[in-house]
């Protein structure tokens, strides 16, 4: 059994490109593009890749270190910790902004691709469709199950064998509804459902 995690909002406490854009004073700016995300006016990728954007300028690994120490779900943490090979955390968010966070989470990490030059962000090179991951492991034989709460987790938690909607730090969308076999709406149940579902497959 394989366990994705989205990261924002699910592993992390907080959302983490606010983070970033408050660190280096941007919030404003971020505040008015995550709304247009949000509210659909603009497409999700595009939206992404403006936010990301906007922190062109901002030292790569001032953002990483920063990130680093973000604050975690402690019983999700646990659970990761707890189970490391069978534990994957996906998001949207740079490799290179996340690599020293993931590394802390101590399990596999899937980023979208992002290039660098003199500690500055030059370009996205790509964004990650989390349902490939989802597919890539699917392929090796695993049962998947996966843990999102955004729209962006939709597609991922479709393909997934189990999805898993968490409403940890805000509701999950509501696309994920009808979708999820099952929805928690914090840490604590979300890690025994965690914990009955590794339970269930060595059973």
């Amino acid at each position: 059994m394989k366990f994705l995690f989205d990261l924002d909002g699910t592993v992390t406490q907080q959302e983490t490109l606010p983070i970033i854009a408050r660190h280096f004073g941007a919030e404003g700016d971020m505040a008015q593009l995550t709304e247009q995300a949000v509210s659909g006016a603009v497409p999700y990728e595009q939206s992404l890749r403006n936010r990301v954007m906007m922190l062109r300028d901002c030292s790569v690994k001032e953002v990483a270190k920063l990130l680093a120490s973000v604050p975690l779900y402690e019983k999700i943490y646990q659970f990761i910790s707890e189970h490391k090979a069978q534990c994957a955390v996906v998001t949207s968010n740079i490799d290179c902004w996340c690599s020293s966070l993931i590394q802390r989470l101590g399990c596999q990490g899937f980023c979208s691709q992002a290039i660098t030059c003199d500690d500055k962000l030059v370009e996205i090179a790509s964004i990650i469709k989390k349902e490939l991951i989802v597919d890539h492991f699917k392929e090796q034989g695993e049962t998947v199950v996966f843990i999102g709460d955004g729209h962006n987790d939709l597609q991922a938690m479709q393909h997934a064998h189990i999805a898993i909607a968490a409403g940890l730090s805000n509701p999950p969308a509501p696309c994920l509804i009808p979708i999820a076999n099952h929805i928690t709406k914090d840490q604590q149940s979300l890690y025994n459902t965690l914990i009955n579902l590794t339970f269930f497959c060595s059973s």
